[in-house]
Order: structure tokens, then C-alpha cells, then sequence
């Protein structure tokens, strides 16, 4: 004789159950160390990178800066000042996809997969919104071949070791620029919009494998663009809340919480920039 038909479950039931499941093993959890972690810093001879290098470095993790081949002496001496050991420099351009597949290999046979991928190398030139001249074909083919290719080429490099590594992270430096329209030129700004859309795009199509974040700075003392004075950065501090430009430090902690206590986050991009965005 049959026994009753069986009740189905409702869907919320399900579901619970599947969010119990998935749950039982977290990760993306908040971590007060980089123990073990392999960090590698595309851009590291720059300041932010090479600030967030000795950031990351006392918190346990080894670093792999890599940079263009014209700073091979800058990154030794940058070496020689973080914390901890087990820290290799590579030479590498994010124009050639070839050198960043050939420098991904090397660091994961002589350190491991990447746990995180910190994208600080960007290029730019001072060119007032209303020189449209000044604006040449040949400097946007530039900004956007540095700014946008090369940041997806060098996550396209990295990405298969990643996916083998524990709670792994993209950072990409971005800029308010990206979305105020403002900033050393319109080539430079709409190439960080495009960095900050492919940041979310990304963050969907390799989730859960890795979180994809972006940092958006405003005014950054670092000499990145050519020819800005101390004068520039001081009319810029007027027109910002706080009353100062960023400096690389800022930078770096934002970079330090998205790798350690922001474990949950992913698909946007933090502002750090002093409030200069909301203007006074």
C-alpha cells in the first residue's frame, strides 16, 4: 500500500538550506595578518606601490614588485626596506602581454600563486580639457594602451594562478577622475572609467574565485604627473574638505583594508580622496 505523497519543500526552504551549505566552509573573512600570502605589485617601483609594499610586508605577506625595465636599481633599494623576507623584483611592461605571462609563470614556480594582484602602473600627461590639439591621437593610444590594456592583460596574466590561491584579490588604482571628468586630461579620465567598469565586470565573471576592487584617489603627492608643482597641490588642499592632497601612505592603507578587513568586499571601487570630489 502507498504511504502519503511526500510534501515538497518551499523554495525559501531550499534555499536555506543551500546558504547553510555554502556557508559551512566560509571564505572572504576579515584577517588581521598576510601571513603566507604572496602579494604582487605591478607598477612597484611608483610610490603608492612601493609604499603598499612595505605596508603589506609587516603584515606578513611576500612581496613581487614588478615594473618596467628601465627601475631595476630603484627596485632593490626598495627591497632592502620592507619587512620580513622571501621578497623578489621582476622586470616586466604591461604593454607586452608576453613579458607578463613569462613574469607570472616565474613568480608562481619561485613563490606560489598569487594571493593578491595590486595594479598601481598608469600613465598620463597634463593636457587641459580645452586643448583639443594638445590632445594628440598618438597620447590617448597611450594612455588607454597603459591605463586600460594594460590592466587587463596583467589580470589576464595572473588570473589562472589565482584561482589556485586562498581568498584571492585584484586591486586596480583607479582615479575621482573616472568619474568627475576632471583630472590631467580627458584621455586619462575616461581610461580610469573604463578601469572602473571593467572592475565590475570582472568581479562578476571570476567570482567566487577572487574578488575584483578598485581604489580611486584623488590628488596624490607623488609626482605621477609631469609637471604639477607644489602650487598645484596647494590650490588643490583649498578646494578639498580636509584641506590636504592625498599622499601615497592614504593609498595604501585603503589597499591594506580591501587584503585584510574589507574580506567582503568586491565589484566596486573605493574613494580615497579627502572629500576633493564633493568640491567647496
Amino acid at each position: 500500500m502507498n504511504g502519503p505523497t511526500p510534501q515538497s519543500q518551499p523554495p525559501s526552504a531550499n534555499l536555506s538550506k543551500a546558504n547553510s551549505s555554502s556557508n559551512s566552509q566560509l571564505s572572504y573573512l576579515p584577517t588581521d595578518n598576510l601571513n603566507h600570502k604572496v602579494v604582487v605589485i605591478v607598477g612597484g617601483a611608483g610610490a603608492i606601490g612601493a609604499e603598499a609594499a612595505r605596508l603589506l610586508s609587516s603584515k606578513g605577506a611576500r612581496i613581487a614588485l614588478v615594473h618596467r625595465t628601465d627601475e631595476p636599481e630603484r627596485l632593490k633599494a626598495i627591497i632592502t626596506t620592507l619587512h620580513g623576507s622571501g621578497h623578489k623584483h621582476y622586470t616586466a611592461s604591461i604593454t607586452d602581454s608576453a613579458s607578463l605571462k613569462r613574469v607570472a609563470a616565474l613568480i608562481q614556480t619561485e613563490m606560489g600563486p598569487a594571493n593578491v594582484l595590486i595594479n598601481t602602473a598608469g600613465f598620463t600627461k597634463a593636457v587641459p580639457v580645452n586643448d583639443l590639439e594638445g590632445l594628440t591621437d598618438e597620447l590617448i593610444d597611450s594612455i588607454f594602451q597603459v591605463n586600460f590594456r594594460g590592466v587587463f592583460a596583467t589580470i589576464r596574466a595572473f588570473a589562472p594562478q589565482m584561482k589556485e590561491a586562498e581568498d584571492a584579490v585584484v586591486i586596480n588604482i583607479s582615479s575621482i577622475a573616472a568619474t568627475t571628468g576632471t583630472g590631467s586630461n580627458l584621455a586619462y579620465a575616461a581610461s580610469k572609467a573604463a578601469t572602473d567598469l571593467m572592475t565590475k565586470s570582472l568581479a562578476k565573471a571570476l567570482a567566487p574565485d577572487m574578488r575584483v576592487v578598485g581604489i580611486a584617489p584623488g590628488v596624490v603627492n607623488t609626482g605621477f604627473v609631469p609637471g604639477r608643482s607644489e602650487s598645484f597641490n596647494q590650490k588643490a588642499a583649498e578646494s578639498t574638505p580636509l584641506r590636504r592632497v592625498g599622499e601615497a601612505q592614504d593609498v595604501a592603507q585603503a589597499i591594506l583594508a580591501l587584503t585584510t578587513s574589507l574580506a567582503f568586499t568586491t565589484g566596486t571601487t573605493m574613494v580615497v580622496d579627502g572629500g576633493r570630489q564633493l568640491g567647496i
